[in-house]
């Protein structure tokens, strides 16, 4: 974008530059077209003019876009900065309310952070990475999952048994999946299909459990009682919805199906 600006000086000019373009100084590239003329009494003959160019980055076209949707949502006092890093930019968004709006998971940030990085990746196909947060909300949900795999871990340490964790996006699986390695006797990995994967703790030394929910002690489970039975009488009491109920269901027969069917790690 390449533009000429006049003033009474060239600062004037490059101060109407940077307003328009609405981006530091310092991104903006300036040639100086013509100095301003003054008459022998100090009147301005002419103006200074001078030509500005500037490049939108990847950062500007991703803080932009985000700044037009809250202006959308009619949000006042909206302020979005951007620090760019190596390989993308954290984007820290605040506005009148907004940190109210975010939802537990961080649902509304997760958003802007997703069509911000198509808008600003689209200009060509050297992936930019977009973060965005809001006066820390990152760092306290990254604790409150941290906290919430040690527990869980924990648990499945002590009694065997494997626990599914709510669907979660990558993000947030990769701080689980980190928090669990670091327990021993303890594993992770994540099954199911987006948005409804999710991580599963198991132990890495699970209890061998008997066909009645019981665990078995020294390798042996847990014998059946014939004599808590009671013995039939030779007639079927069994009620019609009881055998209706019994039948093999359509369902039954189906072999991996469900919505972890495909499973991935």
């Amino acid at each position: 974008m390449k533009q000429i600006f006049t003033a009474a000086s060239v600062e004037e000019a490059k101060e109407l530059a940077v307003k328009e373009f609405g981006v530091s100084e310092e991104k903006i590239s300036f040639s100086v077209l013509e100095e301003p003329k003054k008459s022998l009494f100090g009147k301005i003959k002419s103006e200074a003019k001078v030509e500005a160019e500037y490049t939108e980055t990847k950062t500007d076209i991703a803080v932009k876009y985000i700044v037009d949707v809250l202006k959308a949502m009619e949000l006042e006092n909206v302020s979005v900065e951007a620090q760019e890093k190596e390989d993308g930019a954290v984007i820290e968004v605040n506005a009148d309310g907004f940190e109210e709006m975010l939802g537990k998971k961080g649902e509304l940030l997760d958003s802007l952070q997703y069509l911000a990085s198509l808008a600003c990746n689209r200009i060509d196909r050297d992936y930019f990475r977009i973060s965005t947060d809001c006066n820390g909300f990152r760092e306290r949900r990254k604790t409150q999952l941290e906290e919430l795999a040690r527990k869980i871990a924990n648990n499945v340490k002590k009694n065997g048994r494997s626990s599914a964790l709510e669907p979660m996006n990558p993000y947030e699986r990769r701080i689980v999946h980190a928090a669990v390695s670091e327990i021993e006797g303890v594993t992770s990995q994540s099954k199911g299909e987006e948005p409804y994967r999710k991580v599963i703790i198991s132990s890495t030394n699970p209890r061998k459990f008997d066909d009645r929910g019981g665990y078995r002690k020294g390798g042996r489970g847990r014998r059946n009682d014939r004599r808590s039975r009671p013995r039939s009488s030779g007639f079927d009491i069994t009620t019609s919805f009881e055998k209706d109920y019994k039948k093999p269901k359509p369902e039954d027969s189906m072999q991996g199906a469900g919505l972890y069917s495909k499973i991935e790690f």
